[in-house]
């Protein structure tokens, strides 16, 4: 039986992929989680085989969850599930340890084999996500200013176009509240804004925020 544990801050959504999934006589949703830090907290304690993980969440978002259950070195496998499938939101939940990215418009029997090939070990991504990867591979160009950024730069720069404010981030990815400062200078730096308002805009017009974005327990 595979174990999976579905995250996602939409309870619709939730419950629409325990019920795809419950279809299956070998796949079982053990939990729901409606933030990343309840994935974290969830995967240390009851061990999924898979987790099913979107990527726009309040708090720390998909990316860091990824990056922090990857870390616990408990062979959890995890897939992002999500509306955004654009650059550069690939290729960082791959370098933070995905390996499976589907797209929510994904048919229901691909969630499935999704599921089964990532359990034995197999990296999965939906036609349309690497179709993208290899023409990014072909293309040394940078289309998406946001590719420029490390993996913990784009979680605080989610996290700030997220409206969450620094004392908040800090707590929430464990740094000082100076250190994420640094690091918000350092993405005005690369991404030429001056201002948290200017790097809102500029994720708008690149499509990065997946809106409107529900908090549903």
């Amino acid at each position: 039986m595979i174990n999976v544990l579905v995250v996602d801050c939409q309870r619709l959504v939730r419950i629409g992929v325990a019920r795809v999934l419950h279809k299956s006589s070998r796949i079982e949703v053990v939990a729901e989680a409606n933030s990343g830090e309840a994935a974290v907290e969830l995967c240390r304690s009851i061990h999924p085989n898979v987790v099913l993980m979107d990527i726009a969440m309040p708090g720390i978002g998909g990316l860091e969850a990824t990056r922090r259950i990857n870390r616990l070195e408990r062979g959890i496998k995890v897939i992002i599930v999500t509306s955004l499938i654009r650059d550069p939101f690939p290729l960082q939940a791959l370098k933070a340890g995905a390996i499976g990215y589907l797209s929510k418009k994904s048919a229901e029997d691909e969630l499935e084999k999704a599921v089964r090939k990532v359990f034995v070990g197999k990296r999965y991504l939906s036609a349309d996500v690497a179709q993208l990867l290899a023409f990014r591979s072909m293309d040394s160009a940078v289309v998406c200013p946001f590719e420029k950024l490390s993996n913990r730069e784009m979680q605080i720069a989610l996290m700030v176009v997220n409206c969450q404010k620094v004392p908040l981030i800090s707590k929430q990815l464990h740094l000082s509240p100076k250190t994420v400062n640094s690091y918000r200078y350092r993405i005005f730096e690369k991404l030429s804004v001056s201002s948290d308002v200017e790097l809102a805009l500029l994720a708008v017009e690149h499509n990065l925020l997946e809106m409107p974005m529900v908090n549903a327990a």
